[in-house]
């Protein structure tokens, strides 16, 4: 036994380790001068803070956070309250139809986006959705419910139905029965749906560049892409812009943490 935990552990310090490795390394190259060309993997002797000054002006990173925040908290809301809604009776009532649309729901998880680029790029542009706040919002949306109805159904399922009934016995609608009772019990599923979908949508690359042309809507990511060039690659300001831009969403997940495993294994299990 002692043999099996130690080579556990071990095992466990390894992964441990390989996941820190480019965060250490995001934090030594945050602190480089631009000059200094020593290792990556070699801690700075000297704190360079106009690494984060440079990236906060020169890509305007306080702009780009509060198209990250308004784009990432309205998709988030939308996403937990239709989510939440359409998963409700596809839990409740097992017909062959809600059956059939809850298996095409979990087959649009196994669809990369990128593979409908170009019809979603004219679809984008025919609805007047380009350079819109709305557009990307409605976009992140359309590609986080499958996972969020995946998980918020086979959390609900897990509920006792019996509760149901025992609430419309005593004169609770549909409506008052969802949002008064079994929503606050969907706590571990919200925060699992939050993490899993608002961590993608703060980090969006792929939809942000082609959507958010505009330089006054764009987010972190395509901000920080710009010290990227042909004749200029600034890894300190990037590395810089890229530590500050994980706080907020590192924080949130902090916050979250303790309901995010309860609720990833209800959905995965009973789904």
């Amino acid at each position: 036994m002692k043999n099996r935990l130690g080579w556990k552990e071990g095992a466990a310090v390894v992964f441990c380790l390989i996941h820190i490795i480019p965060f250490y390394i995001l934090f030594t190259s945050s602190f480089k001068a631009i000059d200094d060309f020593s290792s990556k993997w070699m801690a700075p002797g000297y704190f360079y803070l106009d690494n984060f000054v440079n990236a906060w002006k020169e890509a305007q990173l306080g702009r780009a956070l509060m198209n990250n925040v308004l784009i990432t908290v309205c998709a988030g809301i939308l996403i937990v309250l239709l989510g939440s809604i359409a998963s409700y009776p596809l839990s409740r009532r097992k017909t062959a139809l809600n059956r059939t649309v809850y298996s095409i729901f979990v087959s649009a998880l196994i669809v990369p986006p990128l593979t409908i680029l170009v019809p979603l790029y004219k679809f984008m542009v025919e609805i007047g959705g380009m350079n819109q706040y709305w557009g990307i919002i409605l976009l992140h949306v359309t590609f986080s419910l499958p996972m969020t109805i995946f998980l918020y159904t086979g959390f609900i399922s897990s509920i006792p139905q019996e509760l149901d009934e025992a609430a419309m016995m005593d004169g609770a609608g549909r409506f008052v029965l969802f949002y008064k009772i079994l929503l606050p019990l969907l706590k571990p599923a919200t925060a699992t749906v939050i993490i899993l979908t608002c961590v993608n949508i703060w980090n969006d690359y792929q939809f942000s560049v082609f959507f958010l042309q505009k330089p006054e809507i764009r987010t972190i990511t395509v901000a920080l892409s710009g010290f990227f060039s042909q004749y200029n690659n600034n890894i300190g300001w990037v590395a810089a812009g890229s530590f500050m831009a994980a706080i907020p969403i590192t924080l949130v997940y902090l916050f979250l943490q303790r309901y995010f495993i309860q609720g990833l294994s209800a959905g995965a299990v009973k789904g």
